[in-house]
């Protein structure tokens, strides 16, 4: 009788472990889904002002963009606000 409940115990605990796994991998994934999202958002935005502003992007400036934190991006959207040229927004 105790063997019994001795399993039957692990087995619980198997699967409150298994459960739990799963809701913080679930939790993980939908915080790393949610982060690339934002910062794919901010990409597409910026790139849509700078191309309003400033006409077609050339390809450097595609890459820099594609490159970037989402630091560097907020800085540039900030910049092209009062930025005279393209070149001005990418300066360090």
């Amino acid at each position: 009788m105790l063997a019994e409940r001795v399993v039957e115990w692990t087995e619980k605990w198997k699967q409150q472990g298994l459960q739990q796994g799963l809701q913080q991998g679930l939790q993980e994934g939908l915080e790393k889904g949610l982060q690339q999202g934002i910062a794919q958002g901010e990409i597409t935005l910026l790139r849509r002002q700078l191309t309003r502003r400033f006409g077609p992007l050339p390809e450097w400036v595609e890459q820099r963009i594609q490159q970037a934190p989402p630091e560097q991006l907020e800085t540039w959207a900030e910049r092209l606000l009062d930025a005279e040229s393209l070149p001005a927004v990418f300066e360090t």
